[in-house]
């Protein structure tokens, strides 16, 4: 089965500014004369990790990761309650992502991401398909406001006991069976509050309910997101209830419902059966419309993954090599 490869550093780092104040963090990794790639990681407001490097064949790809607006170490950070997200859309990412490209002197390249990396993929392919000349896709998701109300309310029909206590935090300003987008909403404005008691008590339940939310997968690493309450932390939550709060600032249900404009884009879609924060449908749906894509469901797979979703990555990630 095929692993990860060795630790490896950027042979080249950089900071770009994108505008609006705003600069973002990138790195390449691997062969510089090898195939461009292009990863986008999750959360919103995850960044890119060091062990993401290591999903890329350091003598077939040159892979070029970087931190989203606000996030990782993009600045200005989102943990700082003054930093103004308004500036901080999938359209803008969107355009992040092209400029980028352009800086790099890249032509056309291969689109990976996971997660909310994954629905930035299909929106950015969406909008540049003449720019992406494949696609590999983990823990596929579109957020779709049905996902939205799946992920932060539907999820707690298996956890009745615990999602009162992800409500708790906002429920004095929104009632439980409000919109899920005004529940988030209501999150924003507390991660936002300059006393720093209030961030911290909003994001240290936001990630519990994130733990909760993949507490029954099979490879599952117990309270993963809550056992840290850092800046980085902080920074995560804020950003993905400023995006989450805005359905993705996507029209409902677009990516899936315009799936058939890939077409030309051959893609590999890699789904967890176990992923119950985010269910296969969406994948599912996607490749009944996305003729070049070929879904994989991992049986032991959950949203974080499995020796065999690991495999089935790098072994995708090969064919496009």
């Amino acid at each position: 089965m095929l692993d990860v490869y060795p630790p490896i550093e950027p042979h080249e780092t950089g900071m770009l500014d994108v505008g609006d104040g705003n600069r973002i963090y990138w790195e390449a990794v691997g062969n510089p004369d090898g195939k461009p790639l292009v990863y986008l990681h999750g959360g919103p407001g995850s960044g890119c990790s060091v062990g993401q490097r290591r999903w890329f064949d350091p003598e077939k790809f040159r892979a070029v990761l970087f931190d989203q607006r606000n996030c990782g170490r993009s600045t200005p950070s989102a943990a700082d309650p003054a930093t103004d997200l308004s500036t901080n859309t999938t359209q803008h990412l969107i355009a992040d992502i092209e400029a980028l490209r352009e800086h790099l002197g890249i032509e056309r390249w291969l689109v990976s991401g996971a997660s909310w990396g994954a629905t930035l993929a299909q929106a950015y392919a969406q909008a540049h398909p003449s720019r992406v000349t494949g696609m590999v896709l983990i823990a596929v998701t579109s957020t779709r406001l049905k996902e939205l109300e799946w992920l932060y309310r539907g999820v707690g029909d298996f956890f009745p006991d615990r999602w009162p206590d992800f409500h708790a935090p906002v429920a004095a300003e929104v009632a439980a069976d409000a919109p899920i987008t005004e529940i988030i909403q209501a999150y924003s404005r507390l991660l936002a509050d300059p006393d720093e008691s209030v961030r911290e008590a909003a994001a240290r339940a936001w990630l519990r309910w994130e733990d909760t939310a993949v507490s029954l997968e099979p490879s599952g690493v117990k309270d993963a997101y809550s056992t840290r309450l850092d800046l980085q932390a902080v920074c995560f939550v804020r950003v993905c209830a400023h995006y989450f709060g805005n359905a993705g600032f996507l029209e409902d249900g677009v990516l899936v419902r315009e799936a058939a404009r890939l077409a030309d884009i051959p893609a590999v879609l890699i789904h967890g059966r176990h992923d119950l924060s985010g269910p296969a449908i969406t994948a599912w749906e996607l490749a009944q419309k996305w003729t070049s894509a070929r879904l994989e469901i991992i049986e032991d797979s959950g949203h974080t993954g499995s020796p065999a979703s690991r495999h089935a990555l790098l072994s995708a990630l090969a064919e496009f090599a």
